[in-house]
């Protein structure tokens, strides 16, 4: 399909997809994930320390956000879905805050664990400035243990999927590789009707779900080798396939946009809908994969979802650090996208 092919029906489905886009609030989503607290410090550069050859800061703001699985989650719920949360989080304040902010925004976050053995994944950023200067980022601390979580945990967890899944029209998996997809909780996962997968390793784990997203290092990395050309890449789109028996795959690829791969059917390039105007591309995935699979709730299909998944992440890609959307400014963005296609056509 040209790219004039694509703009063309792009504009013919815009009717559609809006409709969809309002469908979002009727969804209700099991989101399962591995809970992060991203936390931003910042201050002002005063002077270099006498203790040791590093800078002294003035702290003048602290912010903390959801961040990986946490963040996916955020994302359904600020796109009007009704989001239960699953995962853990420590027995600390980085718990406490994230639970939080969870829950300030309507998320159900009743099966959330608390995991007394291991800390809240938390990332803190610390970024100074000087006067009349541009804040910088001087260091990152990670909080986070290797350790699984104690298989009473993992089963009590798995537990609490199950008893959701009756009530639940899609199930998102956010897999970081913090632990919180256990192999119990996977195979209780795997039972909802619509399970949709970002996972930054090990594909084959969930081997049945509907759809994956995976980016283009994931892709590769689950395949055993480069995607460098079209031919590789419709290659690696069908070796995913088979290797997670799904019915679709979506490979992001950053400005090149995202291609779709379903079975028994030729393989649909999407291009990307912001290629200018992107100054952090932390945490598109999850935006795309949370604007997905609310659009498959509402009816859409796979070509449809994708489209809206892409245009979610062409705007959170404009801000810096993890961020999320709204209906509404899809939408906006949606209209905005037409018009300049009309210049194409």
């Amino acid at each position: 399909m040209t790219d004039l092919n694509f703009w063309t029906r792009l504009a013919d489905a815009k009717p559609r997809l809006l409709d969809l886009m309002d469908g979002f609030s009727r969804a209700r989503v099991l989101a399962i994930g591995d809970l992060t607290l991203d936390e931003f410090l910042f201050g002002q550069v005063e002077r270099l320390s006498r203790e040791a050859p590093v800078l002294i800061l003035r702290h003048e703001v602290t912010r903390q956000i959801p961040g990986g699985g946490a963040n996916a989650i955020y994302n359904l719920a600020k796109l009007n879905a009704h989001v239960t949360a699953a995962g853990y989080i420590g027995a600390d304040s980085q718990g406490d805050a994230l639970r939080d902010l969870l829950g300030t925004a309507n998320i159900d976050t009743r099966s959330i664990l608390s995991d007394r053995d291991r800390p809240t994944v938390t990332k803190t950023r610390i970024s100074g400035h000087a006067r009349q200067s541009v804040t910088q980022q001087i260091v990152r601390i990670d909080r986070k243990s290797d350790d699984p979580p104690a298989p009473d945990l993992q089963r009590e967890l798995a537990a609490r999927v199950g008893e959701q899944l009756a009530d639940t029209d899609a199930v998102v998996c956010s897999d970081y590789g913090d632990g919180a997809l256990s192999p119990p909780t996977i195979a209780a996962a795997l039972q909802g009707n619509l399970v949709a997968v970002d996972a930054q390793t090990g594909l084959h784990r969930y081997a049945g779900a509907t759809i994956f997203t995976p980016n283009l290092p994931e892709a590769e990395q689950s395949v055993g080798y480069g995607i460098v050309d079209a031919d590789s890449l419709v290659r690696a789109g069908c070796d995913l396939l088979a290797l997670t028996r799904a019915e679709a795959i979506l490979i992001t690829r950053g400005e090149d946009g995202m291609s779709l791969f379903q079975r028994d059917r030729p393989v649909e390039h999407i291009p990307a809908f912001n290629r200018t105007d992107v100054f952090d591309v932390t945490g598109a995935g999850d935006t795309v994969i949370a604007a997905l699979t609310l659009a498959i709730c509402a009816g859409g299909n796979f070509w449809e979802a994708a489209i809206l998944g892409n245009l979610a992440a062409s705007l959170v890609v404009r801000q810096f650090g993890t961020a999320t959307t709204s209906t509404t400014a899809m939408q906006e963005a949606l209209q905005v996208l037409i018009e300049e296609a009309d210049g194409l056509l």
